[in-house]
């Protein structure tokens, strides 16, 4: 049986986990706020205290963490885990960070005898929790295939980008046009809720008219109930669109759209939305027009 070491346990890694324990395979799990590893200690799981002794003596290790700071200190950290690994052992990071981080502890990785995949996801908390999340994968092509059935068992795509480092610049690139569909849906709606229009016919008109996307069928009706639980944070959104402005900036891509649409991911977070779903940037255009996106405007 293959043995995983999990390290991450917030809104997607909990999922991920739990759907790799009911696969059947042994996992370990580690989390920095140890309260997190409970739910799955109870599904079966073996909890650890440091990273370190989660990935000692496993045969896969994967790891889902927030950001370049935290996963420096998970590979690189007195109780990391590139000082225990054996030769051989497959690591998976499915974290959203930079590119040229990815290629630098995948570079370490390596020099240590084992195999590396960075390997971010694509569909929030339902898809985790569903197992249907889309992985975008940098690596070996003949070590994404050996490792397979740990993929179908937490999504249902997998997208071979190429080498070490571009599954990372995918993310980023698809989280900017995540972020700009965001901002255009909550615009969109602002225009039309001001002027009287229904928001729930205006988002019918965007669901079947040339303004269709996945964000607007996904969060429009949430937006219309104001419903802003999280399924992928507003500041962790805005992380990565900082993380996507510097990749453009190190490579010379003009991102005329990225630089406003981090603006306002900035401005909500700035007024205290940060913890609740992308979603919310939403409310800097409500207060803008001083009217929320649900409510009727009476006739005039």
């Amino acid at each position: 049986m293959t043995t995983i070491g999990f390290i991450g346990l917030g809104t997607m890694g909990a999922p991920m986990a739990s759907n790799l324990l009911r696969g059947g395979f042994q996992v370990t799990v580690y989390n920095r706020t140890a309260s997190k590893c409970t739910p799955l200690v109870e599904e079966g799981a073996q909890a650890a205290a440091t990273p370190r002794a989660a990935a000692e003596g496993k045969d896969v290790i994967i790891t889902m963490i927030s950001n370049d700071d935290s996963i420096r200190e998970v590979y690189y950290g007195e109780e990391g885990i590139l000082g225990t690994l054996k030769p051989g052992t497959v690591v998976i990071d499915s974290s959203t960070i930079s590119p040229g981080l990815v290629q630098e502890i995948a570079a370490a990785v390596e020099a240590r005898g084992s195999q590396f995949l960075d390997a971010p996801v694509t569909g929030s908390k339902p898809a985790a929790v569903d197992g249907t999340l889309v992985f975008m994968v940098g690596g070996s092509a003949e070590v994404i295939e050996a490792n397979r059935a740990l993929f179908d068992t937490m999504g249902k795509k997998l997208l071979h980008m190429g080498g070490n480092g571009r599954g990372a610049v995918a993310k980023l690139a698809h989280n900017t046009m995540v972020g700009i569909h965001n901002v255009a849906l909550a615009e969109g709606f602002s225009i039309a809720v001001k002027s009287g229009v229904p928001a729930d016919k205006f988002l019918e008109l965007v669901q079947l008219g040339s303004a269709g996307s996945k964000q607007a069928e996904l969060k429009g009706r949430k937006i219309i109930e104001n419903d802003f639980s999280n399924q992928f944070s507003l500041a962790l959104m805005l992380k990565d669109l900082k993380l996507a402005s510097s990749l453009s900036d190190a490579t010379g891509v003009p991102t005329p759209m990225l630089g406003l649409a981090k603006s306002l991911f900035q401005a909500g977070y700035t007024q205290g939305f940060g913890e609740e779903d992308l979603s919310a940037v939403v409310k800097t255009y409500e207060s803008w027009i001083g009217q929320k996106i649900g409510e009727e405007k009476p006739e005039q």
